[in-house]
């Protein structure tokens, strides 16, 4: 199909539109192009504005259509002066004064003028003008249909399909005056954009501090997930039920064999509720979430990592990260110890690594690096724990499949956790996890996530909490865990603690070296996927900055 044949089989614009075309082409394709839209407190205003605009002519109870313009829309209301029809659209905000002259501003200009077009054609009555009402300041402004307003529409609807079809993010916004008053600048991130070029400069935080939403955990074998009303219920054996309004929830992660019913799943992928699923051991199973559409992210995502010149690059950011975040913590937690002599043969180890993995040239050097760092990392990690031995709370060394201790139990079952955040961090970004761009593909697991995101949290969100809790003697080795030969894992009780601990650490704050600011290692995730979005989406270079104090 060539340009022209896809530009004309399009479907209609809508007014609204090209009112955010007008105010900022990167906030049009987002909403438009990629469908995503975010409603903060200022959208829930102005729709509650909305619902209180008289109706005067009965016009702007249905929605008018023209194949001739490429619009659709619904105006705001229309009055009639004079016998003369005259469009309102009402603004909760304030209108352009400049000189003691009262205007309306460019996009409202600009969506007014396409509603006087649509319903001149609709009632084959000429319009001449309408009336923009801003509530703020309690002021009315005249807009004239003129020939370069005609023009303006014209041309909008154009540059609309255009951004249409392309499956590339227009750049942000020069104005940065506008980017604080837009409920799409935490998914944009146009500061952090900014960086790249200006590293000095102080950046505005617009996205989220922390996460509002809970992320709940179903240990309890037995226990029923069920929805009433706008409320999700737990159904636990031999105990209370537990309620919790839905809007406040984010995930669902479910442990063993516990179930969820229909009506409850069909309701939490309608509102975006991440679900996932746990072995009663601590193996990823999978998730459920509605991450239809995205086209245009995943396409970027496979064309970006398409190739090893990008990859590698992306590769070496991670592995330097991962392995100097590690060796940061070793020499913190040795500082001032006389086990330091002891561990000084592997730290010295992990800064030859670093500085290899710096220059490596292909990913499999880089595999080599981190393997070799790593044990070096988990001998350190013997050596830190060898007074927890006589409690069975001392690393020996990394075993996985199965775990041989406790230690190798609650490190193995808190890197699931993290693995399914990455997994619902990359999901709701909408990228695709089975792309990677580190491992080579598995027939099972994500490697984004497993491979890939997860190495820049590992030692902050897990390991710090392995270490810390076995040094405040916070496990039994009796109650917390369950032996069976050679493989132990966490019993439920083991697994509330655990789970207790990990969402625990979701909610400190941390500062973001490179963008700082200061944001919780929950929200820090999805943040960091956003960033590797951009070293594909033209702004590359703020990806794996992040590093351990």
């Amino acid at each position: 199909m060539s340009d022209e044949q896809a530009l004309e089989k399009q479907p209609l614009v809508r007014v609204m539109a090209l009112h955010a075309l007008a105010y900022c082409e990167r906030l049009f394709y987002l909403e438009e192009v990629e469908e995503i839209r975010v409603a903060d407190a200022r959208v829930y205003d102005g729709r509650r504005f909305h619902e209180t605009i008289p109706d005067y002519s009965g016009l702007e109870h249905f929605t008018i259509e023209s194949e001739s313009l490429g619009l659709y829309g619904k105006v705001d209301t229309i009055r009639t002066a004079g016998g003369v029809l005259l469009p309102y659209e009402y603004k909760k905000g304030r209108c352009r004064s400049e000189e003691g002259k009262y205007r309306a501003w460019p996009s409202d200009e600009l969506q007014l003028g396409a509603y006087m077009m649509l319903v001149e054609e609709f009632t084959g009555k000429p319009i001449n003008e309408g009336r923009v009402y801003y509530a703020a300041d309690h002021r009315t402004v005249e807009v004239v249909l003129s020939d370069d307003l005609r023009r303006q529409v014209i041309d909008a609807v154009d540059r609309a399909r255009v951004l249409r079809v392309s499956p590339y993010r227009p750049k942000v916004a020069l104005n940065e005056r506008l980017c604080p008053k837009c409920s799409l600048a935490p998914v944009c991130l146009p500061e952090e954009e900014r960086l790249v070029d200006a590293p000095e400069r102080e950046t505005l935080r617009l996205f989220p501090e922390d996460r509002e939403s809970l992320d709940l955990h179903v240990v309890v074998p037995g226990s029923t997930v069920r929805k009433k009303g706008d409320m999700l219920v737990i159904d636990r054996k031999d105990t209370e039920e537990q309620t919790v309004p839905m809007h406040q929830v984010g995930s669902v992660t479910i442990h063993g064999a516990s179930q969820v019913t229909t009506q409850t799943l069909q309701a939490c992928a309608y509102k975006g509720i991440h679900i996932h699923w746990l072995t009663g051991g601590g193996k990823y199973i999978g998730s459920m979430a509605n991450s239809a559409g995205a086209v245009q992210r995943k396409w970027r995502q496979y064309r970006g990592l398409y190739g090893q010149e990008n990859a590698l690059k992306l590769a070496t950011a991670l592995v330097t990260a991962k392995v100097e975040s590690q060796l940061r913590y070793m020499l913190r937690l040795s500082r001032g110890s006389e086990l330091r002599g002891e561990m000084e043969s592997y730290l010295q180890s992990m800064k030859m690594m670093l500085r290899k993995a710096r220059k490596a040239v292909s990913t499999d050097e880089l595999l080599g690096f981190e393997g070799n760092s790593a044990r070096a990392y988990f001998a350190c990690l013997s050596i830190l724990t060898r007074a927890q031995y006589g409690e069975g709370m001392a690393f020996t060394n990394r075993s996985k499949r199965p775990p041989k201790d406790a230690p190798n139990a609650l490190l193995s079952f808190l890197y699931t956790l993290l693995y399914k955040d990455c997994v619902q961090s990359i999901l709701t970004v909408g990228l695709d996890p089975v792309i990677g761009f580190y491992h080579q593909p598995r027939s099972s697991g994500y490697p984004l996530a497993l491979d890939d995101m997860m190495e820049l949290f590992r030692v902050a969100m897990c390991d710090m909490i392995v270490l810390g809790s076995i040094g405040r003697k916070q496990w039994s080795l009796q109650e917390d865990f369950t032996l069976a030969g050679e493989h132990v894992w966490l019993s439920d009780e083991g697994k509330k603690k655990a789970v207790a601990l990990y969402e625990r650490r979701k909610q400190d704050k941390w500062k973001h070296p490179a963008i700082g600011y200061s944001l919780s290692y929950a929200r820090l995730i999805e943040l960091e996927v956003r960033l590797l979005e951009k070293e594909w989406s033209g702004s590359p270079g703020l990806f794996a900055l992040n590093r351990l104090r």
